[in-house]
């Protein structure tokens, strides 16, 4: 039996049906979210709160094999202490399940901001790990945070590998997590940065986290990134792909600030979260360029999509689920 927490987020859902269709039978951990995936015979789901040791200990039974996809994305201020509680506190809980459970391997999601993002002018590898002066992240702190408690299993014996994904690109909700890029460029919205950061198609992030479960590789961790591209092309291939108008106003340093305190000052009146903050917008000014060869180096049949066809694929699929 494997085992995949946060079966109901993009990346756990992906995972999930790519398992489910190989033929192996699945248990899937969610929070709230109940998962959709209800043709498959071969897949159970279990409600589980990762901050339950007790029914985490109950969903580890008869688990061979664990991909831990649960946590917290979030730059607001206001969530810092659910980030660390879910993505520290939790982890550990899940390291401590696999531990007790004798489970064969434990691949954890973790991020690229736990390797720090300000690095000007120079490539970021998986050697590099989070400083106070190398982030202005929470969320990458405790994703940092979270990897040490893998490492913490693997010297008590676990058999564990680690991935940092970029920005995780795909899935047919423009609502939620890193698809609201589509949904803003879908919208005309008239703003770009001269940022760049990695991206990924979820579906790659999925293929690489079942081949590094599948073989020999034991603690070591991996940056899982397709491309380095400037949010400006990044926002200008969405743009063509959707036939809208490609952003054409430069968001400068001055902008950036001015805007994230506006933001801030109109959460505290409506009571929602900030759609920009001091975080996101420092990054988005950001040039970060991730090494992505470790991982192509150890996985030889592994190659990553065009960030293009990415790009199509993802616009055509919101479409679709928008006229359905």
């Amino acid at each position: 039996m494997i085992l995949v927490t946060g079966g109901a987020g993009l990346l756990g859902n992906t995972l999930i049906e790519m398992l489910l269709q190989k033929g192996e039978n699945v248990k899937a951990t969610y929070n709230t979210t109940p998962l959709a995936l209800n043709t498959f015979t071969n897949l159970e789901t279990v409600e589980c709160d990762i901050l339950d040791v007790y029914a985490l200990e109950d969903a580890f039974h008869d688990v061979s094999e664990i991909y831990h996809c649960a946590g917290l994305v979030s730059f607001n201020p206001k969530d810092e202490k659910k980030l660390y509680s879910i993505n520290v506190e939790g982890t550990a809980n899940v390291v401590n399940a696999a531990l007790n459970a004798g489970v064969r391997k434990f691949v954890h999601v973790s991020s690229v901001a736990a390797l720090g993002r300000i690095h000007t002018g120079e490539m970021i590898d998986e050697t590099m790990l989070w400083t106070e002066d190398t982030s202005n992240s929470k969320y990458g702190h405790s994703k940092y945070l979270g990897e040490m408690e893998v490492w913490r299993g693997v010297a008590e014996g676990l058999n564990a590998v680690i991935i940092n994904p970029s920005i995780i690109l795909g899935g047919v909700n423009w609502n939620e997590g890193s698809t609201k890029i589509f949904k803003s460029v879908y919208d005309e919205f008239p703003w770009y940065t001269e940022g760049t950061t990695g991206f990924v198609d979820v579906r790659d992030v999925a293929v690489a986290m079942v081949q590094l479960m599948e073989s020999n590789i034991t603690a070591e961790k991996f940056i899982v990134s397709a491309e380095n591209i400037s949010y400006q092309d990044m926002f200008t291939m969405i743009a063509k792909a959707f036939g809208k108008k490609v952003p054409s106003k430069k968001v400068m340093p001055f902008i950036a600030s001015l805007t994230w305190r506006i933001e801030n000052i109109k959460s505290m009146f409506v009571g929602t979260s900030p759609l920009i903050t001091r975080e996101t917008a420092n990054t988005a000014l950001t040039k970060v360029v991730y090494d992505n060869r470790k991982l192509l180096n150890q996985l030889n049949s592994f190659k990553y999509r065009k960030m293009q066809d990415t790009i199509t694929y993802t616009c055509q699929k919101l479409i679709a689920a928008i006229i359905k």
